[in-house]
């Protein structure tokens, strides 16, 4: 699909051309009908969940297709840019920009992902960067066939009357022996014979070479044409093309580690307190000597008795030590509450000799691991054991979603900012410099934010210091990288968000500010745990208004869609809790209870709360993205639903109530921010509003009834639908489910 839209917008972009000739018209708008006819008999529903490794294809098909040409392209620019401003150029072998995945990497309550997949997804990964080199070594090699060599390159080349050439046919070997190797890994035959490239270096060192002997023999030209961009690409994305991150439950490693204790006798790791587990840890990581027997696993456990989630969690730190520099990135713990489940990781990497150990990253995701989390790593880098391994280094990942599913969008933010700011105070006493890892959804309710730019300048000072990693997930993968010039714009806006944050002062944040986030947080936390926790009416009422018991159907991911199949909100993920309310147009999770903070505070206080939206960027931004939140929300949409899905009494009150919560809330923001009118100043999203509604609106109309018609079907005792029937009911629900989301444009 991704190519059939690469083709229409070449095609598009050849009619506005002025000089075409009839017959070449003619000839572009038979290839559009062409290419249009393919994607509309194009059946884009998938009738199975997709592995993980079909995941992980269709994120490499983004570099393969997108950012193997757009990296290198946003590179040259930013390089061009640098030497006219400052008269410094880009160093050639330096990438500001790197990208990672951890599909086929997150293991986080998704079954499918096993140690076996993340080894096949980095052997694929390392296939297609073989191959993409592979092919640019092969154009380099027949551009350069001058003779004139330096020294150094003549050397390499034993000589060769064709210095160049040769050494790039050698590249060339050696990266078809890295091809060779990898489809040998991936089918478990022998690599006997093979000496692939596994090290960048070994890559990037010969081509350093040959741009050098370029510019010794004035071919500054050639040396700063495709060969740059191929050094450029090795840079950013070396021989592994996309790392892995790892990700799992704390939970996981405490119990292989309580497995391990129960083994050698010395207690059990769940029953002891934190200071005794710290302490533990502390000393193991200090001493050489193994926990387990080597080939302890050989058996796959049976031996020792493990249980199956202990010996899934061992192998896995076993297929980390195999796989080797480069290949992996990252070791993201989920549901991180303590200082011990960092130290866990640490000593479980020891244990299996992983030679260049990941980086450990706790995750602080809901509204009490933030608070917590300053206490956490106060207490983490007390402990010199570790310290002293992480060259005074530290990435932490700050979650956005479960934190706003948790406490509402406006508690949130103001947890994930204050938690920001205190573990940079800590690190700042220990020495230790913090990378934050921002992991956004699309959504607003997910931290997404459409203005990538402003995003960045709101966020906390001091917490961004030129570095800033952040998750692009779902359709906004394709959305803001689907395309090359969209994907240099996209990079455009991460450059100069960071930079500008980096040289910009920041408001000082005055303290009768922090005091009215503090109430305003406080305030709206309880209105939107009143609703969502505490009011019996309410999962009914979500169940029977939403698609959420649909959702299912989509098959968008290969992770189920709860964590416990059998529990409620509680246990939904983030992504279907806020996709389910944003196929409605209510988008509930994203403003519920904000308006009763608002109100209340503006009747009090209105001068401090217009001061912190003219003067506060963090603050005018969190009531900009509201405000656009809630002129994409649809009162009568939502209604709709309601009239077609829900029939009992109390859930068509509790509708009618959340609705008048809506427009309370869409009135208080209007007083805050001072616009006449939602959005009022965004003449380029009311216009594409007025452009996407006549489109959307229908779908909805649709899937109400689709929806109607199918949960009256379930409930039929006679006259059931046939199986053929069924099939075109549920086909047109899932059409109209992508058809809305991609018309929300932020629902991931």
């Amino acid at each position: 699909m991704l190519l059939k839209h690469q083709r229409i917008k070449a095609i598009l972009e050849q009619f506005d051309r002025s000089d075409l000739i009839e017959y070449e018209k003619r000839t572009l708008l038979r290839d559009l009908r062409a290419q249009v006819a393919s994607l509309w008999e194009t059946d884009e529903l998938r009738r199975s969940k997709p592995s993980p490794l079909k995941e992980a294809r269709s994120g490499l098909a983004v570099v393969e297709n997108v950012l193997w040409r757009a990296v290198p392209s946003f590179l040259r620019k930013l390089d061009d840019v640098l030497v006219n401003e400052t008269g410094y150029s880009l160093p050639l072998d330096i990438a500001p920009i790197k990208i990672s995945s951890w599909m086929g990497g997150d293991r986080d309550g998704n079954p499918n992902v096993t140690p076996e997949i993340t080894f096949e997804v980095s052997m694929m990964s390392r296939w297609s960067a073989a191959t993409l080199f592979k092919a640019d070594i092969e154009k380099l090699r027949s551009e350069l066939s001058l003779k004139p060599a330096s020294k150094e390159l003549l050397a390499i080349s034993e000589n060769s009357r064709e210095p160049y050439r040769s050494v790039l046919k050698q590249i060339e070997s050696s990266l078809q022996d890295t091809i060779d190797w990898t489809s040998a890994k991936l089918k478990n035959q022998s690599t006997e014979g093979l000496k692939p490239l596994l090290k960048t270096s070994d890559l990037m060192a010969p081509l350093k070479i040959i741009h050098s002997s370029l510019l010794e023999t004035n071919n500054q030209d050639l040396a700063n044409g495709l060969l740059t961009d191929i050094i450029r690409r090795v840079a950013a994305f070396g021989l592994t093309l996309l790392p892995l991150d790892i990700r799992q439950e704390s939970t996981r490693h405490s119990e292989a580690l309580d497995a391990i204790t129960r083994y050698l006798g010395i207690g059990s790791y769940l029953q002891w307190d934190e200071i005794t587990r710290r302490n533990w840890l502390s000393t193991e990581l200090s001493s050489k000597r193994p926990l387990l027997p080597k080939k302890i696993l050989d058996d796959g456990g049976k031996s020792i008795g493990f249980s199956y989630n202990v010996i899934d969690t061992l192998k896995t730190f076993e297929m980390i030590s195999i796989l080797g520099d480069e290949s992996l990135g990252a070791y993201v713990i989920s549901q991180c509450q303590q200082a011990s489940d960092i130290l866990a990781v640490a000593l479980l990497q020891q244990e299996y000799s992983v030679s260049s150990p990941l980086r450990v990253v706790p995750l602080f995701e809901t509204l009490d691991d933030l608070e917590r989390s300053a206490n956490t790593i106060e207490a983490l880098f007390s402990i010199p054991t570790y310290t002293g391994r992480i060259n005074n280094k530290q990435e932490i990942m700050v979650g956005y979603s479960d934190s706003a599913k948790d406490a509402g969008r406006l508690a949130a933010s103001w947890a994930q900012y204050n938690a920001q700011e205190a573990m940079i105070n800590v690190a700042k006493k220990y020495n230790i410099d913090i990378t934050f890892f921002h992991g956004k959804g699309g959504t607003v309710g997910r931290g997404g934010n459409p203005a990538i730019y402003n995003a960045i300048l709101a966020h906390p000072p001091n917490t961004i210091n030129g570095r800033f990693r952040v998750t692009e997930q779902g359709e906004m993968i394709t959305q803001n990288f689907g395309q090359d010039a969209i994907a240099e714009r996209t990079f455009d806006l991460f450059t100069a968000g960071v930079l500008v944050e980096r040289f910009s002062k920041r408001p000082f944040l005055k303290q009768e500010w922090r005091d009215m986030m503090v109430s305003l947080s406080t305030i709206s936390c309880q209105a939107y745990r009143q609703i969502v926790r505490e009011e019996p009416r309410f999962v009914p009422y979500f169940r029977k208004a939403t698609p959420e018991m649909e959702l299912a159907g989509l098959n968008v991911g290969s992770r189920p869609s709860k964590r416990n199949p059998k529990g409620g909100v509680e246990s939904l993920r983030a992504i279907p809790w806020v996709f389910a309310w944003t196929q409605t147009r209510f988008n509930l999770p994203t403003w519920l209870g904000v308006g009763e903070a608002l109100s209340v505070e503006y009747k009090n206080n209105p001068k401090i709360l217009l001061d912190m939206y003219n003067e506060w960027p963090w603050f005018q931004t969190l009531i900009d993205l509201l405000e656009m939140i809630l002129v994409k929300s649809e009162v009568k949409i939502a209604e709709n639903y309601d009239k077609q899905l829900v029939h009992d009494n109390e859930s068509i009150t509790l509708g009618q109530e959340l609705r008048t919560k809506l427009q309370v809330t869409s009135q208080a923001v209007l007083q805050v921010s001072g616009n006449p009118g939602l959005q009022s100043n965004n003449y380029l999203l009311l216009r594409s509003l007025a452009v996407r509604n006549p489109y959307v609106d229908p779908l909805n109309i649709i899937q109400a009834e689709l929806l109607r018609r199918l949960r009256s079907n379930e409930e039929a005792v006679e006259n059931k639908l046939s199986e053929e029937e069924l099939n075109v009911l549920q086909d047109a629900l899932l059409i109209t489910i992508n058809g809305i989301a991609n018309g929300m444009r932020n629902s991931g």
